[in-house]
């Protein structure tokens, strides 16, 4: 079989995999996958910056919570239509980007993470203090879930965990495959430029920062899409969704699953939320023994999970021609 006939067929089982899995999994594991599939989105976004262009952002989940609190805020306040609060997250979330983003690019390296954390805390200390509109320490509670119509149809009810299940999976599924083209566009090859040879990517006569902006403000778009999906699932929205802490996950489930990988940061949140909730299901110092098991993880497996895998296939591909 050809690799691209051999790609589509993975991608449909995966699809076919995710779409059956209500079907096998209990009540609880459901609301479980529904929130991994909301952190997988925001944790490809963010290796669309790290992974892809070399960027490593610790301000992330900055733009997560503003498409949350977005969302929150126009489904409560302004309308019940949940469609105009998503498109509200997204663009707020966008601009948000677009504008930190403008400062952020114009660093390098350990500054430029540096400066995307304060932007983050700035975002945090807006949050935490802004009671008259976010809520303050206490955050938004009581987000409804609305009822959606497809075209003018007849309303689809996201109440039940299952059609709320399905109606996040359509927007990953969206998603995934609008970074996919991304990246394997040639403004993907550019920002894979700029990661291994940012001076040569100069002298070629293109605008880095310029590119390093439109790939910063894609990553918010979307983390802001899965902040807006997140709210009315949690039905509460917390300064916590913006805070630091929040940033860092999108940056261990990109290593746990790997950053040169695209499906990586899938298999990360996976492998990180998964984990989380059964180390937590048996000790109350579940951070003590999660730490241990991402140090173990980071240590020996540097690539990621997909990325060993793939570098032991290689290996085992290498040996099987040579007669090794």
């Amino acid at each position: 079989m050809k690799p691209f006939l051999l790609q589509i067929a993975g991608w449909l089982a995966l699809v076919g995999l995710l779409a059956y899995l209500p079907n096998l999994i209990s009540a609880y594991q459901l609301l479980l996958y529904i929130e991994i599939l909301i952190m997988a989105l925001l944790a490809t976004s963010f290796n669309l910056l790290f992974g892809y262009t070399g960027l490593l952002s610790f301000g992330q989940a900055a733009y997560f919570g503003i498409g949350a609190y977005a969302c929150g805020l126009i489904l409560m306040k302004v309308s019940p239509s949940l469609w105009l609060g998503i498109l509200g997250g997204v663009i707020f979330a966008t601009l948000s980007a677009a504008t930190i983003g403008f400062f952020c690019v114009r660093l390098t390296g350990i500054y430029f993470s540096m400066l995307t954390l304060a932007f983050g805390e700035m975002v945090y200390a807006i949050a935490f203090k802004w009671y008259d509109v976010t809520g303050g320490d206490n955050g938004l509670v009581g987000v409804p879930k609305p009822a959606v119509s497809f075209f003018g149809l007849a309303a689809f009810d996201l109440a039940p965990p299952v059609h709320y299940y399905y109606f996040v999976l359509a927007f990953f599924i969206i998603s995934i495959f609008f970074l996919r083209r991304v990246v394997n566009s040639p403004l993907g090859y550019v920002l894979r430029g700029i990661r291994e040879n940012i001076e040569r990517v100069g002298f070629s006569g293109l605008e880095v920062k310029k590119f390093q902006l439109i790939a910063f403000s894609i990553a918010g778009l979307f983390a802001g899409l899965a902040g807006a999906l997140y709210a009315p699932f949690a039905s509460t929205v917390s300064p916590q969704v913006v805070g630091w802490t929040k940033s860092a996950e999108p940056v261990l489930m990109t290593l746990l699953g790997g950053t040169e990988v695209f499906l990586g940061p899938i298999l990360g949140s996976w492998l990180f939320l998964l984990l989380k909730d059964y180390i937590i299901s048996h000790t109350e110092f579940w951070e003590i023994y999660f730490g241990v098991v991402l140090v173990f993880l980071v240590i020996f497996l540097p690539g990621g999970v997909l990325g060993f895998l793939g570098n032991l296939m290689a290996y085992l591909l290498r040996s099987g021609r040579t007669g090794e």
